[in-house]
């Protein structure tokens, strides 16, 4: 390590920490920095994620670094283990176990105001040794679907069977000749259950609580000149993937109240899925709040499953969890021989305790406020957050947001790595008047029709504290570039004033211009006779 450079540590090795740290090595030439991980290998969310069927809803080609792309994904839609294996190359590529501290838990992170470093409290996560380090920037890159989320069902203790959530999928336990019961209709059971009842032996049914719009999920096999052209043909995988992203945001329309688009969308997701479910659950499964308003499913067989006779659907609701199955709120009991929960993940919460100046703790805006930009946040000096509140996208590649912003903590970062200044922090200000915008935009929108996780983890709130509300490319135009006015920079006050001062000047500069050519084009129109006449006449 570089002792005389500032000290950047990056808590999580998922996708947002190796992005991170690649960006760090290649935009900044940066090498004094340490990944921590929790766990004892990469990859986050698609480490944790290892159920039958798990894959990404994105196209592989949009859910990939654009500096890293793969030529050889082998369908449309990509799976988790080649998702983790493509992140697992890049990791390698870039020398990124020399800088990693697996098994290594942070507990907290504390900001000391008077020497201007962050104190991390490190927890050893195999001996439970407690450590204490220093850095002058934290990197939180701990993801969104990491800590999973159970509904509030008495008795999950009494289940002599075995019970789990599908981001803790038992692989050691065979379904096969037993009675399985399924909690939650979303992205994760929708994909898992095709798999485990493909097993004629398995009954398996899913207990449901509310709908979900399900859409056709066409996905298709790359043939091997596809694969040749997007790896040896200049530009043709970058338009290609420019295609997807381009056609993609432009669906952002959908989530606007009263769009023609959505109801024209709700009428095809309707046609599909009465046309692909069995007619007997047809009032229960097509929802009556906008499509959108919850995370949309791409349909990874669900439906056609739902035909099978070892499939059944219950919309009753749970009353209690016993030793031997479930018991309904009509007092029905259905015994089952496992259990599995597919009901998503906390949204807010973190393992990891910030605390900022006058020990403020971050959860505050995550819950509720929100931040900058989802990035940074009011008395939080160096503390760089990808894919914080209000920053995920409902309908477009979470890669593209999390590429945004480490481009623009990269520019944030420059300052204090170059030694220009110490430490900075957005201010209250600027805060407070961002997320009064993000709020007056995502009043106009379908968020609010029903509960979702968008909600954060109180899910009965008034405010959506995940998703930006607009396409990605307007989130991509307003972080092009710091507005350092919106900052508060201790110890870089010379390297301020003197990006005020130059930007004062380019300022003037235009002004000059702008007046130099409206002075000449004036005199041009005196000087000919009948220019003015002609140029303006109808």
């Amino acid at each position: 390590m570089h002792r005389d450079t500032p000290r950047v540590v990056i808590v999580g090795a998922g996708i947002a920490g190796i992005t991170m740290a690649v960006n760090l090595r290649n935009k900044l030439h940066h090498d004094n920095f340490i990944i921590y991980e929790k766990a004892g290998s990469i990859g986050g969310t698609w480490r944790e994620n290892t159920y039958p069927g798990c894959g990404s809803d994105i196209p592989g080609h949009w859910y990939c670094l654009s500096t890293e792309p793969n030529p050889y994904w082998e369908n449309y839609y990509i799976t988790q283990p080649e998702i983790r294996a493509y992140w697992e190359e890049i990791y390698r590529k870039h020398d990124l176990p020399s800088r990693t501290v697996f098994n290594t838990r942070v507990k907290l992170v504390e900001w000391d105001e008077e020497n201007g470093v962050h104190n991390l409290t490190l927890e050893d996560a195999m001996s439970g040794q407690i450590m204490q380090t220093q850095a002058e920037a934290v990197i939180q890159a701990v993801g969104f679907f990491t800590t999973p989320t159970y509904p509030d069902i008495s008795g999950m203790d009494k289940f002599t069977g075995p019970l789990w959530h599908s981001s803790q999928w038992r692989h050691d336990v065979d379904l096969k000749g037993m009675t399985v019961g399924v909690i939650g209709n979303g992205c994760s059971a929708t994909q898992f259950m095709p798999v485990i009842a493909a097993e004629p032996t398995t009954q398996v049914i899913n207990f449901c609580r509310t709908p979900q719009w399900i859409a056709m999920r066409s996905n298709y096999h790359y043939p091997e000149w596809a694969k040749w052209a997007f790896a040896h043909v200049p530009f043709f995988m970058y338009a290609y993937r420019s295609f997807m992203m381009i056609t993609g945001d432009l669906l952002w329309n959908i989530f606007l109240a009263n769009s023609p688009l959505s109801t024209v969308l709700k009428k095809i997701l309707t046609w599909y899925m009465r046309r692909t479910a069995p007619a007997k659950y047809h009032d229960n499964l097509i929802p009556t709040y906008p499509p959108g308003c919850k995370r949309l499913i791409l349909d990874s067989n669900y439906l056609a499953t739902l035909h099978q006779p070892n499939v059944d659907l219950n919309w009753t609701g749970i009353q209690e969890i016993v030793e031997d199955g479930i018991v309904l709120k009509t007092g029905d009991k259905i015994p089952l021989d496992a259990i599995i929960f597919g009901t998503g993940f906390y949204q807010a919460k973190r393992d990891v305790v910030f605390r900022g100046i006058g020990g403020h703790t971050l959860n505050h805006y995550f819950e509720s406020e929100g931040g900058y930009y989802g990035t940074v946040f009011p008395g939080f000096p160096n503390l760089f957050t990808i894919v914080g509140p209000n920053s995920a996208s409902a309908h477009a590649s979470l890669i593209f947001i999390i590429e945004t912003q480490v481009n623009y903590i990269i520019k944030l970062m420059k300052p204090i790595i170059n030694g220009k200044a110490k430490s900075l922090q957005v201010t209250q200000k600027a805060t407070t008047y961002y997320n009064t915008w993000i709020q007056k935009r995502m009043a106009s929108t379908i968020f609010f029709s029903c509960f979702s996780y968008y909600r954060g983890d109180n899910r009965t709130s008034a405010k959506n504290v995940t998703t930006f509300p607009g396409m990605i490319s307007l989130y991509w135009w307003i972080t092009r570039k710091p507005r350092w006015d919106d900052f508060k920079v201790v110890g870089g006050e010379q390297w301020f004033y003197q990006r005020r001062k130059v930007a004062l000047m380019n300022y003037a500069l235009v002004g000059l211009v702008v007046s130099v050519v409206g002075y000449n084009f004036s005199m041009l129109l005196k000087l000919v006779p009948g220019l003015k006449e002609r140029l303006f006449s109808e």
